[in-house]
């Protein structure tokens, strides 16, 4: 019994002995795993710094930069025209397509015709009575001109038939006001086009009756050669653009949103008052628009060439960056190490920034992959960035252009 009881307690004590050593060797396992991390961390951090970082790069350049206000803008056709009748009638047909191009004098419909050629006959036919009554009057006053001066007939009766020879001129020059009104009304019955322009949508159907009083046009013809670009600007820069008129014509370029050319023109209005309520002031710019490519009624980027910056050094927006104390640029040195500047720019437009501090002609910044870099590392240069970019320069309306 006594012996039984002694190795009960030897099991119990046992139990928590092995669970300890168990638990020491998971612990050592643990510690020479992290000691071997700790090891080696150091050098895993350490080897990108051996390693070289692909970018793009891009010369820094001096050019002649142009200085362009910004603005935003809305297309209008120089003549926007509502084809009406101009006499009441029947829409016999329509003769033009939608969205067709029409010149000066083209018939676009043609209302019932009838009526208005009656008028016109009625009038002729009023004429000619008239003309064969007066003839007749004249005769008579003849005569009686003869019998008076042989005291057949009394001063009176000339005078009478007189008048009435007056009244029957006055009548057929009424006559002929009457046929040239019934000439032009019939005329009036083909409804042309009064300025070259594309025809919009049809709003009337051949078989409607159509008043000039309507409200309603036939349809709108639109002048799109030449448009115009009704645009804004801060009040800050009125002084500028006045200056810019003031040696010459100013150039004006409007663009879609995603910088393309639309179209190039010349200003020719600014507006004699600046909105209060915006602090702006409206302008007005005439494109020649012979591609069409500006369309009325829609909105355009516009840039406004005011002045030149000569010889001034640029580099792509791309390569300007900004940290905690301002504006810096990766430089790649003549040993292909990467190396921060810090710079300071003036204007940014069309993708190239002026920098008017920290860099030199000549200089390589870094346009692509400048979130890899660190101080001093290596880096390869991709491709012919550095010689594409080369070939970009920006033109006298402020875009970027690509090529000789």
């Amino acid at each position: 019994m006594e012996t039984a009881q002694r190795a009960s307690r030897r099991g119990r004590l046992a139990v928590p002995l092995i669970m300890g050593a168990v638990l020491a060797c998971a612990g050592g396992a643990y510690l020479w795993r992290e000691n071997r991390a700790n090891a080696a961390q150091p050098a895993a951090t350490a080897a990108p710094r051996s390693q070289t970082v692909r970018v793009s790069v891009a010369p820094v350049e001096r050019r002649d930069v142009p200085v362009v206000l910004n603005g935003l803008g809305t297309v209008q056709a120089s003549q926007t025209i509502n084809i009406h009748a101009r006499v009441d009638g029947t829409l016999q047909s329509v003769n033009f397509i939608e969205g067709q191009n029409v010149k000066a004098g083209d018939v676009l419909a043609t209302l019932d015709p009838r009526l208005a050629r009656a008028s016109l006959d009625q009038a002729r036919a009023a004429k000619a009575k008239d003309e064969a009554q007066l003839h007749g009057a004249e005769a008579d006053l003849s005569r009686y001109t003869q019998l008076v001066q042989k005291d057949y007939a009394s001063r009176q009766s000339v005078d009478q038939q007189q008048a009435t020879v007056d009244q029957l001129k006055a009548s057929i020059a009424a006559d002929d006001a009457a046929i040239e009104t019934a000439q032009a009304n019939l005329d009036y019955t083909n409804v042309t086009a009064p300025v070259d322009g594309r025809m919009g949508l049809r709003q009337v159907d051949p078989g409607n009756i159509v008043h000039t009083s309507d409200t309603t046009p036939i349809a709108v013809l639109t002048a799109l050669r030449p448009v115009s670009v009704i645009f804004s600007l801060p009040e800050k820069d009125l002084d500028a653009v006045k200056d810019a008129q003031a040696r010459g014509a100013v150039t004006v370029t409007a663009t879609r949103d995603d910088g393309g050319v639309l179209g190039t023109g010349k200003l020719t209005v600014i507006d004699n008052l600046v909105d209060a309520g915006t602090a702006t002031l409206r302008l007005k710019a005439v494109f020649a628009n012979d591609d069409e490519r500006l369309w009325p009624g829609g909105f355009v980027h516009v840039l406004v060439s005011v002045d030149t910056v000569k010889d001034a050094l640029t580099v792509p927006v791309a390569a300007v960056q900004r940290g905690p104390d301002g504006l810096f640029a990766w430089v790649v040195g003549e040993s292909g190490a990467a190396a921060v500047k810090p710079i300071e720019t003036g204007q940014v437009a069309s993708g190239v920034a002026v920098v008017t501090k920290g860099l030199d002609a000549g200089d390589r910044v870094v346009t692509e992959g400048q979130y890899r870099l660190r101080p001093n590392v290596k880096v390869a240069i991709s491709g012919d960035s550095q010689k594409e970019a080369g070939r970009e320069h920006l033109a006298e309306d402020g875009t970027v252009k690509t090529g000789p």
